[in-house]
C-alpha cells in the first residue's frame, strides 16, 4: 500500500489514539508488524505549540518511517498552519481528524463535529492539503448520527481535494464507541473513490481483521484499542493473513520482555513523575484477564516509582511463568 510516495511494509495501521500512540507506543507496533503508526493528535491551536505536552507529541526521535502526524481543529488557516507546523518538525503525512467523538473536541466543532459541516470540511482539507507538500490524510466516522451517515459525501470531497487516503471508522458520532461497528459504509465509500481506504472499528482478532476486509474491500486495516496490552496483535493478523492459520499465544516470557522495554521507553521518554501513571495504564491493559491481575493492580496502583514498577512486574511475572508456558486468558477476577 502506497500513501504519496511511502510505500508501507504493510496494510495493517495503528490507529490515532489520545494518550497511548505516543512515540514508544507507535516505535514498539511498528516493530511487532504494524507497517504504520498516526501519532495522537495534535491542536492546531499556536499557543499549545511550545507546551511540554505538544513537544512530546512532536518527537518522533529514532521512529521508523514514515511519520504520520494527526492534527484537530475546526479553523482552515490554522490547521493549514499546523501541518506547515508539523512538516517542519518531521512529519511526513498529515492526518486530519474529522473522527474524534470526545465532547471536548467536538464542543469546539472539530473532530467528528465536523461532518456536520461539509462545505466548511472542503475548505479544511483544501487549506491543509495546499499548505504542504506532503501526501494530507483523513480520518472519519460514517456519519453524525445514524440517520445522517454522509462518509460518501465527505469521501468524494476528500479526494477532489487531493486527499491521498483516507480512515473510516464504522460507527457515527453519536455513537461514540458503543454497540457494534458496521461495515457497509466503509464498503460503499470504498466503493466511490480511487483512494486507499483503511477500515477501522472493532477489529480485536486476526479473524475480525480478513472480514472486515473481505466485506469491505478496503485496501488497509486500522486497529486501535485491540492493541492496547496486545501490540503483537499486528504479527498475528500478519500471519493469519498470509497462512489462514493462528499464530499460538505469545510465551510469558516474551510479553514480560515486551512489557519491561515498553515501560522503560516510557520512563525514559516521560520521566518518573509522568511516567508512572501513563505506564500504570499499560501495565493494567498487558496484564488485564491473568491470572492474579486484578489483584496485581490494586498493588501497582500504590506504586510511586519506575523501579517499584519495574520489581512488580517482575514479581508477577514469575508467578504466572510458574503456571503457563504461554498466555493464558481467564475471566476478570475480583480481587480480594
Amino acid at each position: 500500500m502506497h500513501i504519496g510516495p511511502h510505500q508501507l511494509n504493510n496494510n495493517l495501521i495503528v490507529a490515532p489514539m489520545a494518550g497511548v500512540t505516543d512515540r514508544p507506543f507507535r516505535q514498539l507496533c511498528k516493530r511487532l508488524g504494524a507497517g504504520m503508526a498516526v501519532s495522537e493528535m495534535t491542536a492546531s491551536d499556536p499557543r499549545l505549540w511550545a507546551t511540554r505536552k505538544s513537544a512530546r507529541r512532536a518527537d518522533h526521535q529514532g521512529e521508523v518511517d514514515p511519520i504520520s502526524v494527526q492534527i484537530a481543529g475546526a479553523d482552515p488557516q490554522l490547521m493549514a498552519a499546523a501541518a506547515k507546523h508539523n512538516v517542519d518538525r518531521g512529519a511526513q503525512i498529515i492526518d486530519i481528524n474529522m473522527g474524534c467523538p470526545a465532547k471536548k473536541v467536538c464542543n469546539v466543532a472539530a473532530g467528528s463535529a465536523l461532518l456536520k459541516d461539509e462545505p466548511l470540511v472542503g475548505r479544511i482539507l483544501d487549506a491543509v492539503v495546499g499548505a504542504v507538500d506532503v501526501p494530507v490524510t483523513l480520518k472519519i466516522r460514517t456519519g453524525w448520527d445514524q440517520q445522517h451517515r454522509n462518509a460518501v459525501r465527505v469521501a468524494s470531497i476528500a479526494e477532489s481535494a487531493g486527499i491521498r487516503a483516507l480512515a473510516v471508522h464504522g460507527r457515527t458520532r453519536a455513537c461514540g464507541f458503543a454497540g457494534e461497528a458496521e461495515y457497509a459504509t466503509i464498503a460503499a465509500v470504498k466503493s466511490q473513490v480511487g483512494i486507499p481506504v483503511m477500515a477501522n472499528g472493532d477489529i480485536d482478532s486476526p479473524e475480525k481483521a480478513k472480514q472486515v476486509l473481505d466485506q469491505t474491500h478496503a485496501d488497509a486495516i486500522m486497529v486501535g484499542r485491540a492493541a492496547q496490552g496486545k501490540p503483537w496483535i499486528f504479527r498475528e493478523i500478519t500471519h493469519y493473513l498470509a497462512t489462514g492459520e493462528r499464530l499460538p499465544p505469545p510465551l510469558v516470557s516474551e510479553v514480560r520482555r515486551i512489557l519491561v522495554d515498553h515501560l522503560q521507553e516510557v520512563h525514559a521518554f516521560y520521566g518518573d513523575e509522568a511516567g508512572v501513571p501513563i505506564g500504570r495504564k499499560h501495565i493494567a491493559w498487558y496484564t488485564k484477564k491473568l491470572d492474579g491481575s486484578a489483584a496485581f493492580r490494586m498493588r501497582l496502583n500504590r506504586l510511586e516509582t519506575a523501579r517499584e514498577q519495574l520489581a512488580a512486574i517482575d514479581g508477577f511475572f514469575d508467578q504466572l511463568a510458574q503456571r503457563h508456558e504461554r498466555l493464558t486468558y481467564g475471566e476478570e477476577e475480583l480481587a480480594a
